[in-house]
């Protein structure tokens, strides 16, 4: 059987330390990499940016390589809480209240409720946390007759189950996904690097009768979250 390459060595070697270390926590330098495996200095970078490729860790200019917070997988249109989707991966969800009250509507808004534009509405927005790390930024807008929503505890508490509790249960959603970088107020509430990235999702949920619940911009931190998506083949893709 071949010898793997050295560099793949060193990759397993530091994966390892990571599934053991915590998010942030400091990992080997190449110059120490180097020394232990007996290996140019080129070699010991390319292990390092296979991992950075995976996502599993950070390099910061004149800090060091750090190991980053493990993926939580999105699938794409579900309807899914954050909450519900983070206590699935094992983890515990909590919230940030940053503003909670009236709003006027966008025409985007407006359109996915299903409301005029200048109807009574209140907006929530929450930095999301999963065991502390801050993972995405949440802005909620629904019609004002959910005014009493505010009054429910939405630090620990899922909107989602909120609404179910008023008889709504959230049963599917539409969503458009995308890319960019981060402002300075997302990079300063995400924790993220001058050169972070957030993947944005657009979404608009629906109750079990097809009405709008809520329309939500929501903003992740994009070395924390992985978009998913369940594709199927229909008539269209037959090949003629």
């Amino acid at each position: 059987m071949a010898t793997p390459p050295r560099y793949i060595e060193i990759a397993d070697y530091v994966r390892e330390l990571i599934a053991k270390a915590a998010p942030g926590d400091r990992l080997p330098s190449d110059a120490e990499l180097c020394e232990r495996f007996s290996v140019s200095r080129m070699t010991a970078r390319q292990a390092i940016t296979v991992l950075a490729n995976e996502g599993l860790l950070e390099r910061r200019r004149g800090s060091g390589t750090f190991a980053c917070a493990r993926r939580v997988p999105r699938t794409l249109g579900s309807p899914l809480s954050f909450s519900e989707s983070t206590r699935g991966r094992g983890m515990e969800p909590t919230s940030r209240v940053l503003r909670a009250g009236p709003t006027d509507l966008t025409p985007e808004d407006a359109q996915a409720l299903g409301i005029e534009i200048d109807a009574p509405a209140i907006v929530l927005e929450r930095l999301r946390l999963a065991d502390g790390i801050p993972m995405a930024i949440e802005h909620a807008v629904m019609p004002a007759d959910d005014s009493g929503l505010l009054d429910e505890d939405l630090t620990s508490g899922s909107l989602h189950e909120a609404f179910e509790r008023r008889g709504r249960t959230p049963t599917h959603a539409t969503a458009e996904v995308g890319a960019r970088r981060a402002t300075k107020r997302e990079r300063t509430l995400l924790e993220l690097p001058p050169s972070g990235i957030v993947l944005t999702e657009v979404r608009t949920i629906f109750d079990q009768n097809g009405a709008p619940l809520e329309h939500t911009s929501t903003f992740y931190a994009a070395d924390r979250y992985t978009f998913m998506a369940v594709l199927y083949r229909g008539p269209a893709d037959n090949p003629s």
